[in-house]
């Protein structure tokens, strides 16, 4: 199998790094099982002669406009973390460049893949429009406000779609390589993952709980401001659009395009995420944290923090 994986400068070392040594340790460990036929041909390609990485590492690259088609090819993200140097980024002439190669590349039959930020790069190219995806969890309301015609679920780690499959945040770069072995190789994508001592992980849901959401809109931040203020309270759209002068409608439009999901769940993840601080901060039992956050009973919080993070009291208050 012929993978590409397309550096731009400002790559994140953590990411190229462990693409590369991911499908490297794969084809040291494919005799092992069986399969020794079965290789990852690499090629780090970029768009000059040499890249530079994100912490200032400098090394050659083979130039996109004169590589073969691959079979795959992997976008990395590049080290632009928060929203303003990441629109930069995005504009650039690099990224416009990069587009324009990953799709005549999927035109011609590559499979595409892209972690992290990286994801960012293959909606810019319209690779993604119509397709279901993931993304860096905290930049996820941003996600959905730039690609509205992206199916976003930003709770899923890894996210295959027709021919593009993609991965959330940073570490999520090994997942996207061993999904990428597993197509070709479930057995030798478990070795793999032993030998690299990387547990399976299918969600990065537990991370988008509220609290370091990236996004803009005015409304959506009264929204949440008036909601931590209620949480032992029940909820109601009439008092949450009234207290915010505008519509229901309005409202749940909004928290809908920002973060895709209704006011009410939205409310309820303020409430999980309160829950979740109190049990890591405090004594209290489930029954009092239960109450302060607006349910009647502890068995409610503990039904609702397995749904929501797939961790129980014991587990979370264990991980202190």
């Amino acid at each position: 199998m012929h993978i590409h994986v397309l550096a731009l400068d400002g790559v994140f070392d953590t990411g190229l790094a462990t693409v590369l040594d991911a499908f490297g340790i794969a084809n040291a460990l494919a005799e092992m099982t069986g399969v020794s036929s079965l290789r990852f041909q690499t090629t780090v390609v970029g768009l000059a002669k040499t890249v530079t990485t994100a912490q200032g590492l400098s090394m050659p690259v083979t130039a996109a406009a004169r590589a073969e088609t691959p079979d795959v090819v992997v976008m990395p993200a590049i080290n632009r973390i928060m929203p303003d140097p990441l629109m930069q980024a995005l504009a650039s002439g690099e990224v416009r460049e990069a587009g324009a190669v990953l799709r005549k590349w999927s035109g011609l039959g590559a499979q595409t893949a892209a972690a992290c930020v990286g994801t960012f790069v293959l909606a810019e190219a319209a690779l993604l429009d119509g397709e279901q995806a993931t993304t860096t969890w905290w930049l996820a309301p941003l996600f959905r406000q730039r690609y509205p015609q992206v199916q976003l679920d930003e709770t899923r780690l890894i996210v295959q779609s027709n021919a593009v499959v993609t991965a959330g945040a940073a570490l999520g770069h090994l997942d996207l390589a061993l999904t990428l072995i597993r197509r070709a190789s479930p057995e030798l994508a478990s070795v793999t993952a032993k030998y690299l001592v990387a547990d399976t992980r299918t969600s990065q849901a537990a991370y988008t709980i509220p609290g370091h959401l990236v996004h803009t809109d005015p409304l959506v931040h009264k929204f949440e401001r008036w909601a931590r203020e209620r949480l032992a309270e029940g909820f109601s759209l009439d008092q949450a659009a009234a207290a915010l002068a505008t519509s229901k409608r309005t409202l749940a439009r909004r928290m809908q395009g920002v973060l895709g999901k209704s006011p009410l769940d939205y409310f309820q993840d303020l409430r999980i995420q309160r829950a979740v601080h109190l049990l890591e901060t405090s004594q209290a039992s489930v029954d009092q944290i239960a109450a302060e956050v607006g349910y009647a009973e502890g068995v409610t919080l503990r039904v609702l923090l397995r749904r929501k993070l797939g961790r129980g009291v014991r587990e979370i208050r264990r991980s202190l």
